[in-house]
């Protein structure tokens, strides 16, 4: 099949989880036997130069990419109050980028277009202009729920208002667009879930991401250190959102507890606020420029996520490497896995102190879990069972 994969990003490098998700995604349908051609928006926020792409890659999936502004604006943002627009969605859409679009459109007939994310749809208008192809998008998340979720957790009384505001136009859009595509790939059984409870009819089909799990296959975690780490984009807002509530109501209980646990914190857009804090054992590294560098010497891996939707692709990669992850239950949403078995799940600040000192106490055990963890990546999510899997339900959903 010739495949035309459009994303709401350049997804180089692929350093976090979405753009991981979104580039294995290409390279799974690729190793399948499918011709992949590559189009991205090249936003404001995570510009890249088209020069520093590597050629094998541009090659392999055909890159290209056109530029668009998507930055919040407090003008925009203000005037767009009095629309019934999402605002989360109209600064996705670029007139110049819809006609780079089309040029590809009519210079090639695909089979597939997939549209990687909800922030790829406003362009639905025009591939239907230039292409008779089937349209399918490949949900990461059930947007909407996110922004309920940073609605609900947030004090705020104003702040709290226009989230809800955001979440309700956001909602109203999702729905019209399960109408507009000819099929829905989720990451997640929940959110597949979710879609037919809203009123989807069409094809739907729940499929994880899949990594190169060759990439971690001399991971061995008995060479690891017994320390705790969280790496994750902090531009992302349940991730913020997670770590400053970690940060503020779990850490100081549990330095009590265990004076000697230290904590690594790493990811683009660290927050100062954080960094100022000068938490007790905390080291604070932002932006690292290797992922997997940076966590092969640290065993254990927290997900304190209050909010947020679809599949963590760190913890994914985290059983892949043999990790032991604590977690909180939204966190492993979508993960097959098993508390005390591949996984540690906490809620609370208690559940999150019992598990750590339960970690430094009987460090057999946590490592056991970790290797659990490793056993299950490499059974189920996999590159080769992700594009085997998506190629099946295109070719269904084409006949």
């Amino acid at each position: 099949m010739k495949i035309l994969q459009i994303c709401h990003r350049v997804p180089y490098p692929a350093v976090d989880g979405g753009n991981i998700a979104m580039m294995n995604m290409a390279l799974s349908l690729v190793q399948a036997g499918n011709e992949v051609y590559q189009f991205s928006l090249n936003t404001s926020r995570h510009y890249i130069d088209p020069a520093v792409l590597p050629e094998e890659l541009k090659d392999k999936l055909h890159m290209t990419a056109s530029y668009i502004d998507t930055k919040v604006k407090a003008v925009d943002a203000f005037l767009n109050l009095f629309s019934h627009h999402s605002y989360n969605m109209v600064r996705f859409f670029s007139m110049p980028v819809a006609n780079d679009l089309s040029k590809i459109l009519d210079k090639h007939k695909f089979d597939i277009i997939q549209l990687e994310t909800l922030y790829c749809t406003p362009y639905i208008e025009t591939i239907r202009k230039y292409s008779k192809a089937k349209i399918v998008l490949r949900s990461h998340n059930v947007e909407h729920i996110i922004w309920q979720r940073l609605a609900l957790s947030e004090k705020n009384m104003i702040k709290k208002s226009y989230l809800n505001l955001l979440a309700e136009r956001l909602k109203n859009y999702e729905l019209k667009t399960l109408l507009q595509v000819d099929g829905i790939v989720s990451i997640t059984p929940v959110d597949e879930k979710i879609f037919i409870e809203l009123g989807l009819k069409g094809p739907i089909k729940s499929i994880p991401l899949g990594i190169d799990l060759s990439e971690y296959s001399n991971t061995v975690s008995a060479q690891t250190k017994m320390v705790l780490y969280h790496l994750g984009s902090m531009d992302w807002l349940p991730n913020r959102e997670g770590v400053d509530w970690f940060m503020k109501e779990c850490w100081n209980e549990i330095h009590t507890n265990l004076p000697e646990a230290k904590l690594y914190l790493a990811g683009r857009d660290f927050p100062k606020e954080i960094k100022d804090a000068n938490y007790p054992n905390v080291i604070c590294d932002g932006h690292v420029a290797n992922a997997a560098e940076y966590t092969s010497d640290k065993q254990i891996m927290i997900v304190p996520l209050l909010s947020g939707s679809g599949m963590r692709v760190k913890i994914i990669q985290g059983l892949a490497a043999g990790k032991t992850i604590i977690s909180t239950t939204i966190g492993a949403e979508g993960i097959d896995v098993e508390h005390e078995k591949n996984i540690l799940i906490a809620n609370t600040p208690h559940e999150f102190k019992t598990l750590i000192k339960r970690c430094y106490e009987n460090e057999s055990w946590c490592r056991q879990i970790g290797e659990n963890g490793k056993a299950l990546a490499t059974e189920k999510y996999s590159l080769q069972n992700t594009g085997d899997a998506i190629t099946q339900f295109y070719k269904d959903l084409l006949k």
